[in-house]
């Protein structure tokens, strides 16, 4: 199953965080690829 969501990625300093504005759901990482990685665990969970 497959469920998409709008996402925002900001760069912060050294991280970029990504945030779901569907549920404000929000991780980060040192790569845009690793913020989005740990957006999408975040959202497992959340879910």
């Amino acid at each position: 199953m497959s469920i998409k969501y709008n996402v925002m990625i900001q760069k912060e300093e050294e991280w970029y965080v990504a945030k779901c504005l569907d549920n404000n759901v929000a991780s980060q990482g040192k790569t845009i690829e690793e913020a989005l990685k740990n957006l999408r665990e975040a959202l497992e969970l959340y879910l």
